[in-house]
């Protein structure tokens, strides 16, 4: 199948800057789109110094939900977000103080990825940081979540004033730049040889779980069928996505939903868990209506089980209910779901401005359009 390419360079601009992302685009540029993607045909999308962490979220999303093998080069630095210690990607506006509100939170990433096949994603990396955000990458390692290919380096906090060279990610793609794309350990490895020497310790720990082989696309036994053969549920899950047998991956996430409430309770992370798949399901299958109402109900949980209304995964569901919303073209089920979304937005008016503004006035507009 055709490949998917996602270049993202991004660093703030001014002195927040650490490293020159966007230096290395004209050589990865060099490369062949299929080398690129080592694929025999792929398509490439490139975001260099993005201003607006919502502009890398629809193209991370678009590029998540391409049915074939998926490649992310991402160059730029991380920091942290001091009020709730959350990984961010800095963008063209991010300073020390607004990390929050101007960066690309690192969770989003595995987020987004979290239901693509085993094998099919690739994330390589270049990144900087600062002191803050060393020290909490050297307690809790980088990660782009279990089915993601994992590679790359993070260098550790520069003495230097200006910014430094992404050599990484340089020496990768002057080693693409000859159209022969070795197999991705090798790769990391010449790579990490040409611009690390014996630094063993900027590198990320490598993670690749491999393409598992193939599976007849069979509906999956029960739960706990599943449970006791060791059997993986998102596997199956995927398998009925992939053959385009929506409703059979919906009830498959139902059925797990409803395992976890029994042995875990309404609130618990595996109920919530299952829920937020289904939700992704029903984006899927072309329902945003009922993506944006599953959403709704995990911001629900989410909230009555404590979670604060600023936290990171409250903050995603409301987004993300929002968004599907936005996404409804039918008046009644605009109109049916807009009020539960604007009292969520009280509550959690998330990381842009205006959101509760805005979710009233498309609310309001829809009402209207029923006077009239």
């Amino acid at each position: 199948m055709p490949g998917t390419v996602l270049l993202v360079a991004a660093a703030p601009v001014g002195k927040g800057r650490l490293v020159d992302a966007a230096s290395v685009l004209p050589v990865l540029a060099a490369v062949p789109p299929q080398t690129l993607a080592g694929t025999p045909t792929a398509s490439i999308v490139e975001l260099a110094d993005p201003l607006d962490p919502q502009t890398v979220l629809t193209r991370l999303r678009a590029a998540a939900m391409a049915p074939g093998p998926l490649t992310i080069y991402l160059i730029g630095q991380v920091h942290l977000d001091r009020r709730q210690r959350q990984l961010h990607v800095a963008l063209a506006r991010t300073t020390t103080a607004t990390v929050r509100y101007t960066g690309f939170p690192w969770h989003w990433i595995t987020q987004e990825l979290r239901l693509r096949p085993a094998g099919t994603t690739t994330v390589l990396a270049d990144l900087h940081t600062d002191p803050e955000s060393w020290q909490a990458l050297t307690a809790h390692p980088l990660d782009a979540g279990p089915a993601v290919a994992l590679y790359g380096r993070i260098a550790p906090p520069s003495r230097r004033r200006t910014p430094a060279t992404p050599a990484y990610m340089k020496a990768l793609a002057t080693i693409l730049r000859s159209g022969h794309r070795p197999p991705l350990l090798q790769l990391h490895q010449h790579a990490a040889a040409q611009s690390l020497g014996e630094d063993a310790q900027d590198l990320l720990p490598v993670h690749d779980p491999g393409a598992p082989p193939a599976a007849a696309p069979v509906p999956a036994p029960p739960p706990a069928q599943q449970a006791d053969a060791g059997m993986d549920p998102h596997a199956a899950i995927t398998a009925a996505v992939e053959a385009g047998r929506h409703s059979e991956a919906s009830a498959l996430a139902a059925s797990w939903e409803q395992s976890a409430l029994r042995m875990h309770g309404a609130g618990s992370k595996e109920a919530i868990h299952w829920m937020e798949v289904r939700a992704d399901l029903a984006r899927f299958a072309g329902d945003p209506a009922r993506s944006c109402e599953t959403w709704l109900a995990v911001a629900s949980a989410r909230l009555t089980a404590g979670q604060a209304p600023d936290s990171p995964e409250v903050e995603a569901a409301a987004d993300r209910a929002h968004h599907l919303w936005d996404r409804v073209r039918d008046p009644e089920a605009v109109r049916g779901l807009g009020p539960a979304l604007v009292a969520l937005r009280r509550r959690v008016p998330g990381r842009q401005r205006g959101t509760l503004l805005l979710a009233q006035r498309r609310l309001e507009q829809f009402h209207t359009q029923q006077v009239g």
